[in-house]
């Protein structure tokens, strides 16, 4: 068993690119360099009061910092290895990712670094650090002031004031401060006033004991398309499915129905993803409403999911159960050990 985080540690601030940083080049904005000096200018301009209040950090870049759109299961599976590195000499982790993807991240990390000791804290901005108005110093101030926090112990996602669980995060706005939504779990914490706030009993450490016992497995064989997402729409047909899920590179897909589990009654896309299935892929079913869950067999409509063999991601969001299907699908285990462990909640992400 390792030893609980030093307190006295700096926190690890971890840049890997995004709008947080970017700044005007000759096409528009790109990623930019020298994030630590531009970090402490930003938090220099903070009241004296908050500026006390903070922890100690210290700063990694990234060695390719790039724009969130362009990330892939490889750059999870390396950003998750160099928190796995780094993060026992560090009272927590801080990690500076664009916004587009950052509820992908968020979930994959999750995944990966099961049963973390101390905070892993995601931010980002929606407006570059130096532009005026920008959200970028307020949101790492609050998420150096969490990671300091030692009753968190899980991945976590801090924005606006607020502090999310990081495998129940969606990005909501394309423009607003206020980018993301936990749609169906409460949030773990916020800013109040000047103050950061833990909510008593929310958080993975009230309901998880034990060492860290990450799992850092390979994802290179899926990063290329190994799992794919396919929303449902009226008129969707049977050869249409099949032309996703019978190639032989797909290994698992998040499927997208409506309602709480509901899809056409047509016996061939029944037959398409009872096939897939069949074959090991694993196939797992979400509503298409953002909040709520998918129950299969509340209407005679949604059986079919079920005889089918398809999985239900009850409230999950899309970007938790893509990278749980990832997660698993990197593994080598039974197709009966995964299957179930994807009906398992193995880090408060159903």
């Amino acid at each position: 068993m390792t030893a609980g985080p030093d307190l006295d540690a700096p926190i690890l601030v971890i840049y890997t690119g995004g709008t947080l940083g970017m700044v005007q080049g000759p096409q528009g904005l790109t990623p930019g360099h020298d994030i630590e000096a531009r970090l402490h200018r930003a938090l220099a301009t903070l009241p004296p009061a908050r500026q006390a209040s903070l922890p100690a950090f210290e700063v990694l870049e990234t060695e390719r910092p790039i724009d969130s759109s362009s990330a892939t299961p490889r750059d999870w599976q390396a950003l998750a290895a160099l928190v796995a590195r780094h993060y026992r000499r560090h009272a927590g982790i801080v990690i500076l990712h664009g916004t587009d993807t950052l509820a992908w991240t968020a979930s994959s990390l999750a995944f990966q670094l099961q049963g973390i000791d101390r905070p892993v804290i995601l931010t980002g901005a929606m407006r570059p650090l130096e532009a005026e108005g920008s959200d970028a110093t307020a949101n790492v101030a609050d998420a150096l002031r969490f990671a300091m926090t030692p009753r968190l112990k899980e991945v976590a996602l801090c924005f606006a004031g607020q502090l999310l669980r990081g495998c129940r995060t969606r990005k909501w706005q394309t423009q607003d401060a206020a980018a993301f939504e936990s749609p169906n779990l409460a949030p773990l914490g916020e800013r109040v006033d000047d103050e950061v706030v833990l909510y008593p009993g929310r958080g993975l450490a009230d309901h998880q004991r034990g060492a860290p016992r990450f799992e850092l497995p390979d994802y290179a064989p899926l990063a290329a398309g190994g799992v794919v997402r396919l929303a449902l729409w009226p008129g969707i047909e049977a050869w249409q499915v099949e032309a996703w899920l019978g190639d032989e590179r797909v290994r698992g897909a998040v499927l997208e129905v409506w309602g709480g589990g509901n899809l056409p009654d047509d016996p061939a896309l029944i037959g398409a993803l009872a096939r897939a299935s069949g074959e090991g892929k694993l196939l797992a079913a979400l509503s298409q409403c953002p909040r709520g869950a998918v129950a299969f067999g509340d209407y005679a409509a949604g059986q079919g999911l079920s005889d089918a063999g398809v999985l239900s991601a009850e409230d999950m969001t899309p970007e938790a159960t893509f990278a749980k299907l990832v997660h698993l699908l990197a593994q080598p285990l039974e197709e009966h050990e995964r299957r179930g462990r994807f009906l398992t909640p193995l880090v408060g992400e159903r």
